[in-house]
C-alpha cells in the first residue's frame, strides 16, 4: 500500500562495501531478472506527495538507484477519486503523465459471481438483484455510513452472526445507511425463508416456486454456494425445468463456475442441449 510507504522505503537503507555507499532495496521489489509478475501499488493517491514523488523514477525509468526492476514486470496502481470523498493528495502531473488512467465502476453482475464465490448471504445477493442501483452509492454530505460492495459484505457478514434479529436492523443502518437498511430491512421481513428453501429441496418438481425477482435470486445463491453438496446440485438440476428460463440460464452459469461437473447431470445436459443459444 502505497499510503504506509516512506520516501525512503523504496530506495532502501544504505551500507557501506569496501568504503563505498551502496542501496539495499526493500523486499518486496523483484530481484529475480528472468521472473515476471505486477508490481501493485494501491492506494497511490492517498500516498504522502513526498511517497508519490520517490515513485518518478521507478514508473518510468523502471529503476531506482542501482536498482532495475526485471524486464518482465509490470507496474499498476489504484486509488479512489477525489469525489470519492476519502482521503487523497492530487497527484503531481509529472507522475499522473507517467501511467494510463481508466475509471472503474461497480457492476452487479462481476459483483454477484464473485459473491457467490465468497458464499455471501444470499439474501444479501438477492436483495441486490432487485435493486441493483444500491451496490454502490456515493456518500452524502456527514453520512458515515453508505452501500458500497464492501459493506455489503460486512452486512452478509453481520446477518449470517446475528440472524434475524431487532439488533440486525440497528446493525443494517450502520453499515450500508439508513435508506438501503430500510429497504433491505423490509425486503428481508418477506424474503424467503430457510424452510421454504428446504422444502424445495425436499421436492424440487411440486413445491412452489417463489415468485418475487428477489426471492429468486435469493434462491439461486443459494443453491450455488451450496452446490459441494449432492443433494442440492440434483435439486438444481430439477428445478433448471420450472425456474423462468432466464433464471435457469444464470442458475447453470453459476454452478458451472462453482462446480464444472454439474455438467454432467441430466438435467443439466438437457437444458444445455435445447437452449444452448441462450449460453453462448
Amino acid at each position: 500500500r502505497a499510503s504506509l510507504l516512506d520516501p525512503t522505503d523504496l530506495r532502501g537503507i544504505p551500507y557501506v562495501n569496501e568504503g563505498t555507499a551502496h542501496w539495499a532495496p526493500p523486499s518486496f521489489l523483484p530481484n529475480d531478472p528472468d521472473s515476471k509478475g505486477v508490481l501493485f501499488f494501491d492506494e497511490l493517491n492517498a500516498a504522502p506527495p513526498l511517497v508519490q514523488a520517490s515513485l518518478y523514477q521507478l514508473t518510468l525509468d523502471r529503476r531506482i538507484g542501482e536498482y532495475v526492476l526485471p524486464r518482465d514486470w509490470r507496474i499498476l496502481a489504484a486509488g479512489n477519486r477525489a469525489e470519492d470523498r476519502s482521503v487523497v493528495y492530487r497527484m503531481p502531473a509529472a507522475l499522473s503523465n507517467r501511467f494510463t488512467h481508466l475509471d472503474f465502476e461497480a457492476d452487479f453482475d462481476d459483483w454477484r459471481n464473485w459473491a457467490n464465490q465468497k458464499e455471501l448471504h444470499p439474501l444479501v445477493i438477492g436483495f441486490l438483484g432487485m435493486r441493483r442501483e444500491l451496490l454502490f452509492q456515493a456518500p452524502l454530505d456527514g453520512s458515515r455510513a453508505f452501500p458500497t460492495p464492501r459493506s455489503w459484505e460486512i452486512l452478509s457478514d453481520h446477518l449470517k452472526s446475528l440472524g434475524f434479529t431487532t439488533l440486525m436492523d440497528e446493525v443494517a443502518v450502520g453499515t450500508v445507511g439508513e435508506a438501503a437498511a430500510i429497504e433491505f430491512s423490509g425486503f428481508r421481513q418477506n424474503a424467503l425463508t430457510e424452510e421454504q428453501v428446504q422444502n424445495l429441496l425436499r421436492d424440487p418438481e411440486n413445491e412452489k416456486l417463489p415468485e418475487g425477482l428477489g426471492d429468486l435470486y435469493a434462491l439461486l445463491s443459494y443453491l450455488t454456494t451450496q452446490a459441494n453438496k449432492a443433494a442440492v446440485r440434483k435439486a438444481a438440476g430439477k428445478l433448471l425445468s420450472r425456474l423462468p428460463v432466464e433464471m435457469s440460464v444464470l442458475l447453470v452459469r453459476d454452478l458451472l463456475k462453482v462446480h464444472p461437473p454439474f455438467m454432467a447431470d441430466p438435467n443439466c445436459a438437457a437444458f444445455l442441449q435445447k437452449n444452448s443459444d441462450l449460453l453462448q
